[in-house]
């Protein structure tokens, strides 16, 4: 089935954001697309709290949405976020900033909000129908057609296309089928953190005001755990607490059983912040600990005419703050595969085997990073680690000096994660085995630095290769 042909009938599966901004662009590019999404509207209904994960928006998808043209929109739900600020467990605090450059910073925004743009975007145009409700029962790969549960009518119908996106999400109906219809060899692995997540929320000040620093991303790590904040645009700030389900080392969900335990858990490790959230116990006891996991499968194409997109081909645990930015990712380097391909299917599968390194990549990113914040930030060696990064990337351009948290958040163009997660890998490796030498210090010229740097950097990527 040729590209141009814009007759071509499209069903995507999921409208939530990666599905929304897909269906959007390929509506852009002028096909009809219809999407199936198994929750309600939530432009005209409430969304369940506690199991969002606030959103930090950064360069890889403010590119989806510069694709589509909201770049200028999406600003209005944007709070910068500058850099971390650390709250060390005796009340004190630091601030770790995310680059060395002006203008550079992530984003908190809300999922919810971002998504409702989306939507109402998509719905301007006439060729885009979006079904609420309906949730997916069977997927039929080889014939590309899709029985769901019709909410209006209370019956069972199947919906017959040409091309099948799966955009469903970590639970994806889509790839579920694929696990199923093994005419082709299908590879499927979901990695599990021990660690579950509980979602909080710090009201706003009597004036409207934020409570605490508004341009940060809070985090208290506590070593094996921790809690991070981040600012949302009505004075509140959503808090996540990342903590093992159970535990023989340290506390853990299991332990927090009744009200007493909450209080003197939150009394003992998050002391500054129990003052601003006077429903502390009541939040905790309501919303819901969901689980934290990695998918990878291979491959994301079916048949030629079924493809997986977003979090269904690559959900990843949030402590990158990459996951949307990743989907969003997806959708502009699909939309560039369509550009160079006259075959849907031969767009399927470039697009596939281009982009799962660049996701595994991510994904791997990701929970180095869990270790990160709630072990090393803290730590004297990763202070000063960032502190020689911070001057380095003030005095030298992207091309010359780029940590790896720059490389993955705030890429020179055409870095792949997989590229980025190579090179800052070395790099973390050359400054920390520099600064254990006493080779370098803080206190070094920027040349210098730079000089010693990139030379281990280079031997540590010349030995892996």
């Amino acid at each position: 089935m040729e590209i141009n042909n814009k007759d071509t009938k499209i069903l995507i599966s999921g409208a939530g954001l990666c599905g929304s901004l897909l269906g959007l662009r390929l509506a852009q590019r002028g096909y009809k697309v219809d999407i199936l999404e198994k929750r309600p509207d939530m432009r005209s209904q409430q969304v369940d709290g506690g199991r969002s994960i606030n959103l930090a928006l950064s360069d890889r998808g403010l590119k989806g949405l510069k694709l589509v043209g909201l770049e200028e929109k999406v600003k209005d739900l944007c709070i910068p976020m500058h850099g971390r600020l650390i709250h060390n467990i005796d009340g004190s605090t630091f601030t770790s900033n995310y680059s060395g450059r002006e203008g550079e910073y992530i984003n908190s925004i809300s999922r919810e909000e971002l998504n409702k743009l989306l939507l109402d975007e998509a719905d301007k145009y006439d060729d885009v129908q979006i079904d609420f409700n309906d949730e997916v029962l069977h997927v039929d790969l080889e014939n590309t057609t899709i029985t769901y549960h019709d909410s209006e009518s209370n019956e069972e119908k199947t919906w017959k296309a040409d091309l099948i996106f799966g955009a469903d999400g970590a639970g994806s109906a889509v790839r579920k089928a694929m696990v199923r219809q093994r005419d082709f060899l299908f590879s499927h692995s979901i990695e599990w953190l021990p660690h579950g997540y509980k979602e909080l929320s710090i009201p706003p000040a009597e004036d409207g005001s934020w409570r605490i620093e508004k341009n940060a991303l809070h985090i208290w790590p506590r070593g094996g755990f921790m809690l991070i904040a981040l600012p949302n645009l009505d004075g509140s700030f959503t808090l996540t607490l990342f903590l093992d389900y159970k535990s023989k080392e340290g506390p853990s969900f299991e332990d927090l059983k009744n009200d007493r335990s909450v209080i003197e858990f939150f009394n003992t490790y998050f002391s500054d912040v129990v003052p601003h959230i006077p429903d502390l116990v009541e939040q905790f006891n309501n919303n819901p600990t969901p689980p934290l996991g990695t998918i990878k499968c291979n491959p994301w194409d079916a048949y030629g005419k079924s493809l997986l997109i977003g979090d269904a081909a690559h959900a990843i645990v949030p402590f990158y703050g990459q996951g949307m930015n990743a989907s969003f990712e997806d959708v502009v380097d699909f939309d560039l595969t369509l550009d160079r391909n006259k075959y849907w299917s031969k767009a399927f599968s470039d697009f596939a085997e281009t982009r799962k390194p660049n996701t595994d990549a991510i994904a791997d990113l990701a929970l180095d990073n869990f270790i990160e914040m709630r072990d090393s930030v803290a730590n004297s060696d990763f202070k000063k680690k960032r502190q020689i990064e911070m001057l380095l990337e003030s005095h030298f351009a992207k091309e010359e000096y780029q940590s790896k948290y720059s490389l993955v958040t705030f890429p020179v163009e055409g870095i792949s994660y997989r590229e980025a997660m190579l090179q800052g890998r070395a790099q973390d490796r050359a400054i920390l085995y520099l600064l254990k030498e006493n080779i370098i210090s803080p206190e070094d010229h920027e040349n210098d630095l730079l000089f010693e740097i990139s030379r281990k950097t280079k031997d540590i990527l010349w030995f892996r290769n």
